[in-house]
C-alpha cells in the first residue's frame, strides 16, 4: 500500500514571524493563518483561522525570552489538538531553558526537562529543533526528537572566508566537543579557553589552553547571551599573537549590553543563524538562513523520509 500523506499546515507563533515566513517559502507554502486574542489585562488566547482537521501541523515558534514565548505555543498546540489535528510538529528552532538541563547544585529546577513535560502534556506528537545547549536534551522527550546541527550551514561558509592558518577553538571546556566536531571538517587544530565562572552571566578568569600564534582563530559555541565569553576570550585569543578572531554561535540571544560589548571587542565577526530574531543591527554579526534546512526537515517528516540526510555537508 503506497504512503498517505496528509495535508502540511505552517504556522508561526508571534515571537517567530520571520524565520516562519522563510521557512514557509522555502517549503513552498503560505504560512497558516493564526490570531492572538488579547484581554485588558495581558491574557491572551491564540486560535487558528482555518480549519486543521485531519492535517499535519508544523507550529513554529522559538521559546526564547519573554516567556510569552513558551506559553503562546503551549497554546497552539492545544488549540491545534482540540481542532482534531491528525498531527503536531512543534518546530523549535532555539529552544529556550535548555541551560537548565541538570541539578548542578542543590534546590534548582530542572527547567529544560519541565519544558519537555509541558509540552508533551499539551499534545505535540514531535519537536523539531536546533543546536540543543546539550545533546542529551532529546531524552527528557517521549516523543520522537528531530535535532538539526547548524554545522551544515556554517561550515560552508566559513570555508567560503578562505583562512589561511584556521585554528578552531572553544570558548569554555564544556563545549570542546562541539568544536571538535568542526574541526574535522577542516583537518584543524583545536584551542580550549578554560573559563572559571563567579556566577551565571560573570568571568572570574580564563586562560588559553594551546598555541594560537599566527593563527585564524574560529570560536564555536551554541548561545550567545550576554557576549562577555567571546569578547573576553578573543581579546585573550589576539594578545596571545592571534592574526584574527572570529566566533560562530546558532542562537543569537544576545541580551543586556550584548550589542555594545560585540562592537567593542576584538572579533573581526559573529556569524549566528535567524534562530531569534536580532534586536538591532550591527555590522559585527553575520546572520545565516536556517530556512531552508528546516523546510526540508519539515518536508522529510511529512513524506516519512530520512532526516539523517540533512547532516552530510558538501
Amino acid at each position: 500500500m503506497p504512503l498517505q500523506f496528509n495535508t502540511v499546515k505552517l504556522f508561526a507563533g508571534s515571537g517567530s514571524t520571520a524565520i516562519a515566513k522563510a521557512i514557509a517559502t522555502s517549503y513552498g507554502k503560505e504560512l497558516g493563518q493564526v490570531a492572538v486574542s488579547r484581554f485588558s489585562d495581558g491574557e491572551y488566547q491564540p486560535h487558528f483561522d482555518e480549519s486543521i482537521r485531519g492535517c499535519d501541523v508544523f507550529l513554529i515558534q522559538s521559546t526564547n525570552q519573554p516567556t510569552d514565548n513558551l506559553m503562546e505555543l503551549l497554546m497552539l498546540v492545544d488549540a491545534a489538538r482540540r481542532a482534531s489535528a491528525h498531527y503536531i510538529t512543534a518546530v523549535i528552532p532555539y529552544f529556550g531553558l535548555a541551560r537548565q538541563d541538570r541539578k548542578d547544585k542543590p534546590r534548582v529546577a530542572i527547567g529544560s526537562k519541565l519544558v519537555a513535560n509541558l509540552l508533551v502534556a499539551a499534545g505535540i506528537h514531535r519537536i523539531m529543533t536546533m543546536d540543543l545547549h546539550a545533546a542529551q536534551i532529546q531524552a527528557f522527550f517521549d516523543v520522537p526528537v528531530d535535532h538539526l546541527d547548524a554545522s551544515i550551514i556554517f561550515v560552508p561558509y566559513i570555508k567560503s572566508l578562505g583562512l589561511e592558518n584556521l585554528t578552531i577553538a572553544s570558548p569554555d571546556m564544556g563545549g570542546s566537543y562541539r568544536a571538535r566536531s568542526f574541526a574535522k571538517y577542516f583537518n584543524a587544530e583545536v584551542v580550549i579557553c578554560d573559563k572559571r565562572r563567579k556566577r551565571a552571566n560573570e568571568i572570574e578568569s580564563m586562560t588559553v589552553i594551546g598555541d594560537v600564534t599566527d593563527q585564524d582563530i574560529v570560536l564555536i559555541d551554541d548561545i550567545c547571551d550576554t557576549a562577555g565569553t567571546l569578547a573576553k576570550a578573543a581579546g585573550l585569543i589576539m594578545e596571545r599573537g592571534a592574526r584574527s578572531v572570529r566566533a560562530v554561535c546558532t542562537h543569537p540571544v544576545l541580551s543586556g549590553k550584548a550589542y555594545e560589548t560585540i562592537e567593542n571587542s576584538a572579533l573581526t565577526e559573529l556569524i549566528v543563524t535567524d534562530t531569534i530574531p536580532l534586536k538591532q543591527e550591527s555590522k559585527k554579526i553575520k546572520v545565516l538562513s536556517t530556512a531552508d534546512l528546516f523546510a526540508k526537515a519539515i518536508m522529510n517528516v511529512n513524506e516519512h523520509g530520512s532526516i539523517s540526510q540533512l547532516f552530510k555537508i558538501e
